[in-house]
């Protein structure tokens, strides 16, 4: 008789094992304990429906989990990261091995019985998933540990390949993390024991021969050591994905922090940035990169490889969306949205925290652990003992943007534009220093012979003395900040108390009014931060032991001296609420005096006003925020039952206090200074500083024209516009060529329409403009920005009164849907009418000067913010070819670090503007073995500057880093 359709035949099969399934021989899926019946009853239907989890950590500790059976791998990852209490979690995952024997991470959107085909009897485990360029950016030791235990695994494993020396020293950095200082017998015991190396037995008695010089470290210590060398390695964090390139040469992928590299074997060759790169995406087994034009010609812009299966080449495109959104992105991307009827394309996208609101999160929740202990090493300690005795390195910007190439390629050469380098498209030359001298000094401000090389190598001798003789607590150089920020402050006021006030009675030149009006406010806030930094001084003289007072022990605090003089200076509010007053009232007698308005001009170009006049009149209020931020950080700093704690807390609250009553006003004055600024910096325009108004954003633009794209500078306002381009006749001054009203604008991206790379239209009652951004960040600044402020607009309920002037209208009956390609000419500038402020010099290192040549934007919250980032101390600089060390006296304020000889120095011999900068630790080229130095790097501009102290090489690494241009460059991710 036949067989009946639709039933199956007994096959000879090994026990328990499945039709079709791979055979296994002699592996059992049980754990230790676990019964076949007890298995079967945990994973069998009918019975239980969760899921236990077998997770080995990277000490390789195996730990279980019980989830549900629709648990996502979100969950967990989370019930991973809490059992183990690790706050910087976002750097890590769990991977599995798929079918192929591959590892591939666990995705946290997706259920893990999606994902996973038996996933009880699979072993996850969890590893470093982002390696981060600096080991400096991990803030918690514990994270460190287990940095250094994947180092440990990628060595055991072959992946960190690297020269048997180099790898001698990261196993003796390992023992004595594990077992502590050397001892013959307990090393060769160890040694025995534990494989830490694949060919272990060949450099035995060099791992050894190195560990006899790791006296006295401690594991916190081995650890930073482990990850500052392997960091240097090319082979760091990289994880191979195999590949064929067009001609079928077998090569190998890879993706880190800083982009796509390319290997042959285990040699890199070659490296795309993400700022070189426009878009990723694949197709079946082809991995597509697709560049900007201007990186390979518009003919060559796309690169293909081809990889083992789709499968694979989904996973590594995966890798690489992860890696470029947690790197390079400021938030993290939002979910896409799902098509109702079909989807086009992957809606795969990373779902976690990016390193900038990791690093954020940790830094501003003040999380404070438990104690851990190590499970294999015979040293104990708790996680914040040695916080003060580990290195910390300055935070790389998130952002490397355009200005910096990762593969050191960086040449004099003018930076690339995002279009095409040919014809009309052209980028203004690279921004040399010399734009930014003022007048009369050389023409190169940090090589100027005023700096030179005498004596620098006693001034770091110096510098080395000082910082053994001299505290180490943390507290004590929070307290050495506010002295050191106090000099600068008191320097400032001086500014209008001592100079400004001569040279206005040497011509006569103010309104007696206004200068009662003035200095009656300003004289007295004077005279008392002059007893105020006295006070300061003399603290730190006996904190130091620098006085005859040998007690110094009551003396080792600065919160009695802080609410002293805060709850003194309540005494001025009255004076600082008349600032308003002030800066109004000067600003209409310099329009209204002839004489006073020449005064004040040639005054602003005086060295000793290194910045916008009427920014001086704002630092007694921004001072008080100051104090505040630094009595915060004094505050977390201190334990509850610290002696200073209760002073500097009743301090915060005081001036926190005074803060709140003037905020309101310091908002309205840091409006009003800037609209001034900008008066008198821009030709053709009147009544910038209308009530109401307010500023948003500067920077610069590519508008299309008849001649092509050219490049011009844009300022939004609340209520319009305006584009204006730079003369070439002596004056820094900006022509208006034309300004938009909001009321009825329109904007819309249009890359497509035009096929220029970050385009957008707008679309406004007179005319229609097109332009163009340096990036794509840049863009979407500029468009959320502009609908914002045409929101702002339509709100308003009633329209301002202000005629603009008729010749900046296009009166054509051109359709609003009609581009205007006006004729636009920088010679225009030449045959407008000469006045006294178009005659004069102007200030060359004002954000809009600094964002022309440098291609970027500021906001108006930029600005404030860096009201916030303002530190003053020493550094030394180091000289070029040279291993000569500098001590200069260096002001950071306005988005710019200023240089003096001496903190008793009138005025600066040179300044350095920083947006666009980046920010980093030397690398192993650099050939500098400090501690405590960063490098600044635009194009080929470098400068290395070295801090005195842990504590303010991380200050100037903040307050430097939060100022940069942090624009990630564009890319876009699509399947």
């Amino acid at each position: 008789m036949g067989e009946i359709e639709g039933t199956y035949r007994s096959l000879q099969t090994p026990a328990g094992t499945r039709l079709g399934a791979q055979y296994n021989t002699g592996i059992s899926t049980l754990e230790p304990g676990q019964s076949l019946s007890s298995a079967m009853g945990a994973g069998g239907k009918g019975h239980s429906r969760g899921l236990q989890i077998r997770v080995q950590g990277l000490d390789d500790a195996q730990e279980f989990y019980d989830l549900e059976s629709k648990a996502d791998g979100q969950t967990l990852h989370n019930e991973v990261f809490r059992r183990i209490n690790l706050i910087e979690s976002d750097y890590f995952g769990l991977e599995f091995q798929n079918l192929q024997m591959n590892w591939v991470w666990l995705e946290p959107t997706k259920l893990i019985v999606k994902q996973v085909r038996r996933p009880m009897n699979t072993l996850f485990r969890l590893s470093v998933k982002f390696f981060p360029p600096d080991p400096g950016q991990l803030q918690e030791e514990f994270t460190r540990y287990l940095f250094s235990l994947q180092i440990k695994r990628d060595l055991i494993e072959g992946r960190l390949n690297c020269t048997e020396n180099t790898a001698a020293l990261l196993a003796s950095h390992l023992v004595q993390s594990e077992i502590g200082d050397f001892d013959d017998i307990a090393d060769r015991e160890f040694l025995k024991i534990n494989k830490l190396l694949p060919h272990q037995e060949r450099v035995q008695e060099k791992i050894m021969e190195i560990h006899r010089r790791h006296i006295g470290q401690t594991p916190a210590e081995t650890d930073f050591q482990v990850l500052e060398i392997a960091r240097k390695l090319e082979m760091y964090g990289v994880r191979f994905h195999p590949a064929a390139d067009r001609e079928g040469t077998k090569i190998n992928l890879a993706v880190a922090h800083m982009g796509l590299q390319v290997f042959q074997g285990h040699t890199k060759i070659n490296t795309f940035n993400w700022s070189k790169i426009r878009k990723l995406s694949f197709k079946r087994k082809r991995f597509l990169i697709k560049l900007h034009p201007e990186v390979h010609g518009p003919h060559q812009d796309t690169l293909e490889f081809l990889m083992g299966s789709r499968d694979q080449c989904k996973i590594f495109w995966k890798n690489c969306v992860e890696h470029h959104s947690f790197f390079r992105l400021l938030d993290q991307p939002q979910p896409k949205t799902k098509a109702v009827f079909f989807s086009r394309g992957s809606s795969f996208r990373y779902s976690g925290r990016t390193q900038k609101q990791l690093v954020d999160y940790v830094r501003d929740s003040g999380l404070r652990r438990t104690p851990y202990q190590r499970r294999n090493s015979k040293i104990r300690m708790s996680t914040r003992s040695l916080a003060s005795d580990v290195p910390k390195q300055v935070s790389r910007v998130l952002d490397q943007g355009h200005s910096q190439s990762l593969d050191n390629s960086a040449t004099d050469s003018p930076q690339p534009s995002p279009f095409n380098t040919q014809g009309p498209l052209c980028l203004s030359p690279s921004f040399q220093m010399s734009t930014l001298s003022l007048p009369g000094q050389a023409p190169s401000p940090l090589q100027s012979p005023i700096l030179n090389e005498v004596g620098t190598a006693r001034l770091e001798e110096d510098e080395e003395g000082r910082r053994k003789r001299y505290p180490t607590d943390k507290a004590y150089f929070i307290a050495k900040e506010i002295l050191t920020t106090e000099r600068t402050y008191l320097k400032d006021l001086e500014v209008i108390t001592v100079w400004f006030r001569s040279a206005v009675i040497k011509e006569n030149a103010m309104p007696e009014g206004l200068m009662t009006l003035l200095f009656s406010n300003i004289d007295p806030i004077y005279e008392f931060h002059r007893g105020f930094l006295k006070e300061i001084d003399q603290r730190l003289a006996l904190w130091e032991g620098r006085s005859n007072a040998h007690v110094k022990g009551d003396y080792q605090r600065i919160g009695d001296v802080m609410l002293h003089n805060m709850c003194a200076l309540k005494e001025f509010t009255g004076y600082l609420q008349k600032h308003d007053e002030v800066l109004t009232e000067l600003e209409k007698s310099t329009k209204r005096v002839k004489k006073l308005e020449t005064v004040y001009k040639e005054f602003e170009l005086q060295k000793v006003c290194y910045l916008p006049l009427n920014t001086f009149l704002l630092k007694p209020i921004q001072r008080l925020m100051h104090y505040k931020l630094i009595l915060e950080r004094l505050c977390k700093h201190y334990a509850p039952q610290h002696r200073d704690y209760d002073d500097c807390k009743e301090a915060l609250k005081e001036v926190a206090e005074i803060a709140a009553q003037l905020q309101s006003s310091l908002i309205r004055l840091e409006n009003f200074q800037k609209l001034t600024e900008l008066q008198r910096d821009l030709i053709g325009i009147e009544n910038l500083t209308a009530p109401e108004r307010e500023f948003i954003r500067e920077g610069c633009l590519y508008k299309l024209t008849k001649k092509g794209l050219q490049q011009r500078m844009f300022f939004l306002f609340s209520d319009m516009l305006l584009y204006t381009s730079k003369g070439v006749t002596a004056t820094n001054q900006f022509k208006v060529h034309g300004q938009l009203p909001l009321h009825g604008m329109i904007v819309e991206e249009s890359e497509n329409e035009w096929s220029v790379p970050h385009c957008f239209t707008i679309y406004s009652a007179q005319r229609t403009i097109v332009v163009a951004a340096s990036s794509k960040v840049e863009m979407n600044k500029w468009i959320e920005d502009l609908n914002m402020a045409i929101d702002m607009s339509k709100k308003c309920q009633e329209k301002s009164d202000l005629l603009l002037d008729p010749s900046l209208c296009d009166r054509s009956n051109r359709s609003s849907d009609e581009v205007s390609l006006e004729q636009e000419s920088e010679d225009d500038m030449n045959s407008s009418r000469c006045s006294l402020d178009k005659q004069s010099h102007h200030r060359a290192n004002t954000t809009m000067h600094v964002c022309w040549h440098r291609n970027t934007s500021v906001s108006m919250s930029d600005h404030s913010l860096a009201v916030e980032n303002q530190l003053s101390g020493y550094l030394l600089r180091k000289f070029k070819n040279s291993n000569g060390w500098q001590k200069l006296w260096v002001v950071f304020t306005n988005f710019c670090l200023f240089f003096y000889k001496t903190h008793q120095d009138d005025f600066p011999l040179a300044s350095l503007p920083l947006l666009g900068y980046t920010v980093s630790t030397p690398g192993e080229s650099d050939s500098i073995h400090k501690e405590y130095v960063f490098k600044l790097q635009f194009k080929s501009h470098v400068y290395f500057f070295r801090a005195e102290s842990e504590y303010t090489f991380e200050r100037y690494g903040q307050l430097v880093s939060s100022s940069l241009s942090r624009d990630p460059s564009e890319i876009i991710l699509i399947c």
